[in-house]
């Protein structure tokens, strides 16, 4: 569903359908969406929106693409969380979830209507609505909501000899797949250390499950993602020949900074977080970077479309928790209009003053 109703299609290698079932189910004080909320789709956009309207009680149908991330990630299992909740209240909804690269990727995919939602990172949002790298020009788009916190983790082995970013100079990084946004994050990352790729710093560009098993061959020395806590890929790693973090939280006044000749940044999208003590094996307390993920689509989503899928992250918030997002959740209404900068989509700010009330 685009909101002209166009038909592109997904370019994502995944065709998930959103299985997750999610358990919770919500504070008593947020409203549970009724089929009145649900989403529509489909080259009659504008027709099927009227006329589900006036028929509430049978849900609202067609196609709705989630362009997530690896199935490995947060993203992917967020997505497949909100598609079944979406179809529990629209039965007749084709609700899919795309498994990408992430956050560049997917909003690529919305933007040329090839998806109608994305899950991205705060960042990544940023520089695609400025134009800046690796975007090269502004894209329309709009949030629908803040909804989980992303931990940038900068992962090595337990043995290894390097304790911060700035000493992996000479060493080989994964820096996340070349459409992720932990791949822009952790260019900035580089920057701020004074590390050049190429130069300081051999960088590659894998996949979480391609990084994974390139740390345990011992053919890169590091691997940086994004995501909840404990990120389960970081697990399996961790219970096989445990793994450190290394310590990112003092790069966030570089972070904030202007660079030459590039838009500046806007400080709401990083902030410092800490990862537990506990959450991998031998992993103490690790300060580091913050960004929270966004749930983005194009402006011209029909504003019923936007609104009901508000609906959804407000009235079925509990159902929608990863279980890598533990302490991570966002959904309730005073955090997800707080998209750090990026602009509401107007149906759904209509959507959440009318939950607000």
């Amino acid at each position: 569903m685009s909101g002209t109703g166009g038909t592109g299609r997904g370019t994502g290698t995944g065709t998930g359908t959103g299985t997750g079932t999610g358990s919770g189910t919500g504070p008593a004080r947020r409203r549970v969406l009724r089929t009145a909320g649900g989403v529509v789709l489909g080259g009659t956009l504008d027709a099927l929106v009227a006329a589900d309207s006036a028929r509430p009680e049978s849900g609202l149908g067609g196609r709705l693409r989630i362009a997530a991330g690896e199935p490995a990630g947060l993203y992917y299992e967020f997505g497949q969380l909100l598609a079944t909740q979406l179809r529990a209240v629209s039965p007749r909804l084709e609700c899919r979830t795309l498994a990408t690269e992430a956050s560049v990727a997917n909003l690529r995919l919305v933007h040329h209507g090839s998806a109608e939602v994305a899950i991205t990172l705060a960042d990544t949002a940023w520089a695609a609505l400025t134009g800046a790298a690796p975007f090269g020009r502004p894209l329309p788009l709009r949030a629908l909501g803040r909804v989980y916190e992303n931990y940038i983790q900068l992962v090595v082995r337990a043995d290894s000899p390097v304790r911060t970013l700035a000493g992996l100079a000479g060493h080989t990084l994964s820096l996340g797949a070349p459409g992720s946004g932990a791949a822009v994050t952790g260019g900035r990352l580089l920057r701020a250390a004074g590390l050049t790729p190429g130069a300081g710093i051999r960088v590659r560009h894998l996949s979480m499950s391609d990084a994974q098993r390139a740390l345990v061959a011992g053919t890169i020395d590091a691997m940086l993602v994004a995501g909840g806590v404990p990120l389960t890929i970081l697990a399996r790693l961790d219970a096989g020949f445990g793994i450190r973090l290394l310590p990112l939280g003092s790069f966030l006044p570089a972070l904030r900074s202007p660079a030459p000749r590039r838009p500046a940044p806007n400080a709401a999208v990083y902030h410092r977080v800490t990862v537990p003590h506990g959450t991998y094996r031998a992993v103490d307390a690790v300060s580091t970077i913050g960004v929270p993920n966004l749930l983005m689509c194009r402006p011209d989503l029909p504003d019923a479309v936007a609104a009901g899928i508000v609906r959804v992250l407000v009235g079925r918030a509990g159902r929608l928790v990863p279980a890598q997002a533990a302490g991570a959740q966002f959904l309730d209404i005073r955090s997800l209009i707080d998209t750090a900068g990026t602009p509401l989509h107007r149906g759904a700010a209509a959507a959440y003053r009318e939950l607000h009330g």
